[in-house]
């Protein structure tokens, strides 16, 4: 069993940190060291299907945002999820990640039946669910039918700069009381930002660890952020890739217990992007097990990543990948650090 602990660094260390160009290196073998001490060479995979891009919200930011008329849309069923399923299961996959946008019709009497087919045909697994915003009694009946993990991104916590980049009526207050709530019924919980967003200020980051180091979250997720030209931030520029890799790095000194994916932004932004995101502390890649239609149709952003070794199909690669990384693949649940240990 190991303690969690979070370790606090002050605000001047941290702007410096951040801001900083010449200590991407310097904080990527600080944070490398710290992963290994806790999770050795591990490499946790996860199996994204992303089961809906229909969203009753308008992010500014968002590619599926509900006003972007441009956007092919889809849900998949209940079959085509449990197809997903077990075609990443045979693969080796441990946790599957259902992940959509706030779809009206996945109601929670679906999800419900979904996440108790999904656990009786594989109860070894771990379920993530990534739908957004719901209320304590649907967050605790998923959790009761089996869900394991949900991820909830603050994206900013900054009430004035959240409100920059959400339309009404969304709120931070309500955000962040939807993690807490998640947290008080029992699942291992993710929260996490996106790095040069619109209007962001290094203090709006440092706010963000603030958060996240109250929060105490089992899993960090984060991102630069990335222009989708069907938004009204469509002349916006994307975020900083070594901003982003200092920002992870910084998040595994922080939360050394925590699991921390180099996520697809990363692999979008940079060619390297995963490599370099393993490097600097993350322990999680998602690979995508969704449908190829769903692949092509969820688009948060420009010119995501859903090719090569995005794609499941190519675990063996991957496997090979990470290895010449100085990392190793397994097949388990990978779960935090002091969960069921």
């Amino acid at each position: 069993m190991i303690k969690r602990e979070i370790n606090h660094i002050d605000n001047k260390t941290l702007k410096k940190w951040i801001e900083d160009e010449s200590m991407t290196e310097i904080l990527s073998e600080k944070a490398d060291k710290i992963r290994r001490q806790i999770y050795g060479d591990k490499v946790y995979l996860r199996g994204l299907i992303e089961v809906s891009n229909i969203c009753k919200n308008d992010c500014f930011y968002c590619g599926i945002r509900k006003s972007n008329t441009h956007v092919d849309r889809y849900r998949l069923g209940k079959d085509q999820i449990l197809c997903a399923a077990n075609f990443g299961y045979e693969l080796g996959f441990r946790t599957f990640v259902m992940q959509g946008g706030e779809d009206p019709k996945f109601t929670k009497e679906f999800m419900v039946d979904v996440i108790k087919s999904l656990k009786a045909i594989y109860p070894e697994v771990a379920i993530t669910l990534s739908l957004g915003e719901s209320s304590y009694e649907d967050y605790k009946a998923f959790f009761d039918a089996g869900a394991d993990r949900y991820l909830l991104r603050e994206e900013s916590s900054n009430p004035d700069h959240y409100d920059m980049l959400h339309p009404e009526p969304m709120k931070l207050a309500s955000r962040q009381e939807c993690l807490y709530n998640l947290k008080k019924i029992g699942y291992q919980v993710g929260g996490g930002f996106m790095v040069e967003s619109p209007y962001q200020k290094t203090d709006d980051l440092i706010e963000d660890i603030r958060f996240l180091e109250r929060l105490e979250p089992d899993m960090v997720g984060i991102g630069p952020y990335l222009v989708s030209h069907d938004t009204p931030f469509k002349d916006f520029k994307n975020g900083s890739f070594t901003k982003t890799l200092r920002l992870v790095s910084i998040l595994r000194i922080v939360f050394p217990y925590a699991l921390i994916p180099a996520t697809t932004a990363l692999g979008t932004v940079n060619p390297r992007g995963r490599e370099l995101g393993l490097k600097a502390g993350a322990n999680v890649l998602m690979p995508n097990l969704s449908p190829q239609k769903a692949k092509k149709a969820y688009n948060l952003y420009d010119n995501k990543l859903n090719t090569g070794l995005e794609a499941a199909e190519a675990k063996k690669q991957l496997e090979k990948e990470i290895a010449s990384f100085g990392y190793r693949v397994v097949d388990e649940r990978g779960d935090v650090a002091d969960f069921g240990e």
